[in-house]
């Protein structure tokens, strides 16, 4: 049921910055928020790097500014926390049978709309409808799930979601933006996809469009004000506006000019300038973006690399560390499982392989991999040499990467031929139909905190699946397969920890490391919180603790300009 959540992203990271260097200053930032009693009032102005499309959650899926958007606009059934524990929302609480087959969920009877409707079970039949429909323009794995899933209205409060069979990572669909059926009722899917609602849109969010900010008939920017009636109380910003810039230098331009206290994310090009630059505090955090390394263990690829001592050497092998420090310039987080790292179903405790060529070259002689006495550099056995072709998008940063590889592994007398090719190929002619040797890919889990890894290592999904490495293992499959079944966590996290000991052990892909995000907000906001974020938007999941040093009454308190509409 979950075979396309995660999607392959191929194509330059989206990088943050040094972990452990900004994790002071984000620390520094919390405890003094805790400190100071937060003021109510004020306009925090933030700069997004980007252009708006649509803010309506249906659509937002491929635009991330509008995603950051519609966190404050509209409301979800379910949210999750930094570790990956769904959480309550617009549910004022919700459950799952025994069986794992039937979720129950009861909204809050004081939600409403900001046009003043109450917020029912009938608009989420209506989203659930909406994204059952084919023309909506959604993830394929949406449309089928929901296609799958009998939803059943017992009042106007309480609705129960009835699945064909036990599926526990099925709490992660429950986390999309509600939209209002008595605004968008007896509309197309194209119609709502070119409805001017998506420019002025009606939520039950924190807060609400105010006005558009315009020049020369493009939108530079929105004001957002506080929603008196929101649910779970008023925030302590009266307004949120946010200025659309190009780049993040531009962005950072604007904070020096003062107009603005917070940049919606860090590109590294100007990393050292916004750490350099005071009063302004940078937090750095996880996302679910992983580099791996993936081995065809399938009938394709090399036969040497069925031998789990010659993965082990590669591994090895290479100095991740140091890559992550020269190629991403220290912004990722180094990677020994499939799952992320600060997901409550991580397992911290795995063997690691740690840098050692000489370890690796021990294997490999163990292995019956020596040097010929011809002189050849590359090590053989019976005759045949350990190369093959390591496929790789062709970006600049893993060209970058990709060599760095081919060195490490040269020095240990591995041979690689490195392909470059475009994203979309690499999908499509290589990891689809198995026709590569070992590829190095980034995997964006971007928007799923529930950690399954099932889609890409369980053996069902070899044929026509995501289980590109074609690693065929019944134990690992086992595993897996348990989980998604089961839905007590405790028991779930046991069987996750089972699976990754396992994975550690027989490697059937590198694991390299994970992305970060920066995020740089004005030291004289507080009430701030960031940890591990499913999605940057995640950013905005406690706003409502945000708050303004000094804060002025709005009428006192200057916006940015531009035109409004």
């Amino acid at each position: 049921m979950k075979k396309l959540r995660w999607q392959i992203i191929i194509g330059i990271l989206a990088l943050a910055a040094v972990v452990l260097l900004i994790l002071g200053q984000s620390q520094v930032g919390d405890t003094i928020s805790q400190m100071i009693e937060p003021a109510t009032g004020g306009v925090y102005v933030e700069a997004l790097i980007g252009k708006p499309i649509r803010f309506n959650p249906l659509l937002d899926h491929y635009n991330q500014v509008d995603q950051d958007i519609d966190r404050l606009l509209f409301s979800r059934m379910i949210r999750f926390d930094s570790w990956g524990n769904p959480q309550p929302e617009l549910a004022e609480s919700f459950g799952v049978a025994v069986t794992g087959d039937i979720f129950n969920v009861k909204l809050r009877e004081n939600a409403y709309w900001h046009d003043g409707t109450p917020v029912t079970t009938a608009d989420v039949i209506f989203t659930i409808e909406l994204m059952r429909n084919a023309e909506m323009p959604l993830p394929p794995d949406v449309a089928a799930l929901w296609n799958s899933v009998e939803v059943v209205t017992l009042d106007a409060w309480n609705i129960q979601f009835r699945l064909p069979s036990q599926y526990s990572p099925f709490i992660d669909y429950l986390s999309f933006g509600i939209l209002p059926k008595h605004i968008l009722e007896g509309k197309s899917p194209q119609e709502i996809v070119n409805d001017p609602y998506n420019l002025l849109p009606v939520g039950s969010g924190p807060y609400q469009i105010g006005e558009l900010l315009t020049e020369d008939e493009q939108i530079t920017g929105i004001v957002l004000e506080a929603f008196e009636d929101y649910y779970l109380g008023q925030p302590y910003l009266d307004q949120i506006v946010v200025q659309y810039y190009d780049t993040t230098q531009d962005a950072f331009d604007a904070f020096q000019r003062g107009e603005v206290l917070g940049i919606g994310k860090v590109q590294p090009d100007v990393i050292d300038e916004v750490l350099a630059e005071p009063g302004l505090n940078v937090f750095s955090v996880r996302v679910p973006e992983q580099t791996i390394i993936f081995f065809n263990l399938g009938e394709n690829g090399p036969l040497f690399l069925e031998d789990l001592e010659v993965r082990q050497a590669l591994m090895m092998a290479l100095n991740r560390p140091w890559m992550i420090d020269t190629v991403m310039d220290g912004q990722a987080v180094l990677s020994n499982s499939p799952i992320m790292v600060g997901s409550w179903a991580y397992f911290a405790d795995l063997e690691s392989y740690d840098y050692s060529p000489q370890e690796a070259i021990k294997l490999l002689r163990q292995q019956g991999y020596t040097l010929p006495a011809d002189g050849s550099l590359v090590r053989q056995r019976d005759g045949a040499p350990l190369s093959f072709e390591l496929v790789y998008p062709d970006t600049e940063t893993f060209a970058q990467l990709a060599e760095m590889v081919q060195e490490y592994w040269r020095e240990v007398g591995v041979e690689v031929s490195l392909v470059a090719v475009q994203p979309e190929v690499l999908v499509r002619d290589y990891l689809d139909t198995g026709l590569y040797d070992a590829a190095l890919v980034s995997i964006s889990l971007t928007n799923s905190p529930d950690p399954d890894p099932y889609p890409f290592w369980h053996q069902a999904m070899i044929v026509d699946g995501q289980n590109y490495s074609r690693w065929d293992d019944m134990l690992a499959s086992e595993y897996l397969e348990k989980a998604r079944i089961t839905p007590n966590r405790t028991e779930r996290a046991r069987l996750y920890r089972s699976f990754q000991i396992h994975f550690s052990r027989q490697l059937p892909a590198l694991p390299l490391f994970s992305s970060v995000y920066n995020y740089a907000i004005d030291s004289q906001v507080f009430g701030v919180q960031l940890g591990p974020l499913y999605d940057p938007a995640d950013r905005f999941d406690h706003v409502l603790n945000w708050s303004l040093e000094g804060a002025l009454p709005i009428e006192e308190t200057p916006v940015p300009g531009g035109d409004t509409e």
